[in-house]
C-alpha cells in the first residue's frame, strides 16, 4: 500500500439554522480552491472525529458548538471523492440559532450562510450529497 492508498480521515459539519440556512466556507487552498464547501478538515492523531468536527467548525467559521450537539449523518468513503487520494469523512449536523455570526478563519477565505434553496453551484467534493443527507428525513 502506498502513501496515497492509506486512508486519511476528515470530519465535516453541516451547520443549519431553523430558518433553513447552511454555513459554507470558500476554500482558500487546493483542491477546489475558491469553491464553496462545508467547514471541516483532518482528524488529528488520537482525536475523535466528532471532536475534530467541532474544532474545525470553530477554526474555520468562529462558530462554537458543544460536541454533544453534533449528530452524525454518516460516513462518506467513496473512491475518488477527493483528488488527493483515499479520504474518508465523518459528517455531522448541528442546529444553531438564526443570526449566528460566522467569520472566516484558518484556511477559509470567506464564511457565510446560504439558503438551502439557493446554494452555490458545484460545491467542493461531495458536499452537496452530505447536505442532502442532512436535510432529508430518513436518509
Amino acid at each position: 500500500m502506498t502513501e496515497t492508498d492509506t486512508p486519511r480521515y476528515t470530519a465535516d459539519v453541516v451547520a443549519l439554522t431553523p430558518g433553513g440556512d447552511v454555513l459554507l466556507i470558500e476554500r482558500g487552498w487546493p483542491p477546489f480552491e475558491g469553491a464553496w464547501a462545508l467547514p471541516g478538515g483532518h482528524v488529528d492523531a488520537g482525536e475523535a472525529p466528532f471532536v475534530a468536527a467541532a474544532r474545525e467548525l470553530a477554526e474555520e467559521t468562529g462558530v462554537h458548538v458543544a460536541v454533544g450537539n453534533l449528530h452524525q449523518i454518516g460516513v462518506w468513503d467513496q473512491a475518488g471523492r477527493d483528488p488527493r487520494g483515499a479520504y474518508v469523512t465523518f459528517a455531522y449536523m448541528v442546529i444553531v440559532p438564526n443570526g449566528t455570526p460566522a467569520t472566516a478563519g484558518d484556511d477559509a477565505r470567506t464564511a457565510r450562510w446560504w439558503s438551502l434553496k439557493d446554494l452555490p453551484e458545484n460545491l467542493a467534493f461531495d458536499h452537496d450529497d452530505i447536505i442532502r443527507a442532512a436535510v432529508t428525513p430518513n436518509s
